[in-house]
């Protein structure tokens, strides 16, 4: 009679802890969304501010695109070692200590008075990044509760809407008040450090034992664009600064709700089409950019946002479906390879606008989503997990 009481109470506690780990904490989403929203919109900053810097500082669009490459590649750098590194040994607290890199930096960048300083700045709030993005994402898949592509959807839309708050910032605060207005957002830092101590708590007492049942499961983000969409404006359409950071808000919101639906739609039609789709669905709009008015420029850049962004949830729980179990390792490479990339591609994207100017340049970077045929060689994940659970079924069967 005792051991079946200690059966059942075991068996209950099994069930209970099962129970827990397969439920999705909106909370703690909602929580790392919103900071994902301040971190995001701090570092948008910097993209923000280049006409304002290039005319301040006499840059050219090489030293433009050594800034992007700086902060890009310091997070390349960091963020794959940094996810690794959380995989063997859980930090609960690092994504605080990663937002006050981001805190030194965004004061730094608030009153730089050179050059070099600015790329100093720049490396900081990269840092931030490294540390932010590979820990963050692990929450989220920590509170997912088996709905990955959701909780992907729901972290990035806020990176995603703090980063298309950037431009609006600059454009009413930091341009009409200057560079120094910029340590105004360190306040946003310092909420953000507040919530993620708190996160940092659930993460120390629930999230680590919510990921090891799961460990057999498994933002060149649109920064590329962003980084000389503004001058594209300015140069052809001869706007104004302000006018440039609007349509830039523009685009940049059709990217945070793109986000938002391209994790569930993943889940429900598998990630691999939906890559697919959103890389290569985006070619007829970029090619009708370069040949646009600024009207139909502003337009063109809805669908733009829309379908390329709806890929960058699916491309995140794809990669960590690759290799389950390390999913710190996973989105540090992912995050970092795309920050990589993009930093170096913004630093030749600078140098060649200096020589054949910044119109032909947008001409050739929109034949860029042809990359999206790649897609074809990509393994069908979704197909071989169902596979091996009906061949588990069939032989748990047969074996009864």
């Amino acid at each position: 009679m005792v051991r079946a009481e200690v059966y059942l109470s075991e068996a209950a506690a099994t069930l209970n802890k099962a129970s827990t780990a397969g439920r999705t904490t909106f909370t703690i989403l909602a929580a790392i969304s919103f900071c994902h929203l301040l971190n995001d919109m701090q570092q948008s900053l910097l993209p923000a501010l280049y006409p304002m810097l290039k005319s301040a500082y006499e840059l050219s669009f090489g030293q433009i695109g050594l800034l992007t490459f700086t902060f890009q590649i310091t997070a390349s750098l960091l963020q794959p070692i940094i996810g690794a590194y959380a995989d063997r040994s859980p930090r609960p607290y690092s994504l605080a200590a990663g937002m006050t890199f981001t805190l030194v930096g965004l004061l730094l960048l608030a009153f730089a008075g050179s050059f070099p300083l600015l790329l100093l700045a720049a490396a900081l709030i990269g840092t931030g990044s490294s540390v932010f993005h590979p820990e963050s994402s692990r929450v989220a898949r920590m509170a997912s509760g088996g709905q990955h592509g959701l909780a992907q959807s729901m972290f990035q839309v806020g990176g995603n809407l703090g980063t298309a708050a950037g431009p609006l910032l600059a454009a009413f605060i930091v341009l009409p008040r200057g560079q120094s207005s910029v340590a105004w957002f360190s306040c946003a830092a310092l909420l953000a450090i507040f919530l993620l101590v708190n996160v940092g708590h659930w993460y120390k007492t629930h999230g680590i034992a919510r990921l090891q049942p799961h460990a057999a499961d498994g933002e060149g983000r649109s920064v590329r664009l962003t980084s000389y969409y503004t001058f594209y404006l300015i140069n052809r359409f001869h706007v104004s600064v302000q006018s440039a950071q609007l349509h830039l808000f523009v685009f940049l919101g059709a990217v945070a709700i793109g986000t938002l639906i391209g994790g569930p739609l993943g889940d429900r039609f598998g990630r691999k089409y939906i890559i697919w789709a959103s890389i290569l669905g985006v070619l007829p709009f970029t090619l009708l950019l370069p040949h646009a008015n600024l009207l139909w420029t502003a337009v063109l850049t809805v669908p733009i946002g829309l379908i390329i962004a709806s890929a960058f949830p699916a491309i995140v729980v794809y990669a960590q479906e690759l290799l389950p179990g390390r999913t710190g390792a996973v989105a540090g490479l992912f995050f970092g390879f795309a920050f990589g990339m993009g930093g170096i591609g913004a630093a030749v994207l600078g140098t060649l606008a200096d020589a054949i100017g910044i119109n032909l340049v947008y001409q050739i970077c929109a034949f860029l989503p042809l990359i999206g045929l790649l897609a074809a060689f990509l393994p069908n994940v979704e197909e071989g997990a169902r596979r091996a659970a009906r061949e588990a079924g069939n032989s748990l069967t047969s074996s009864r």
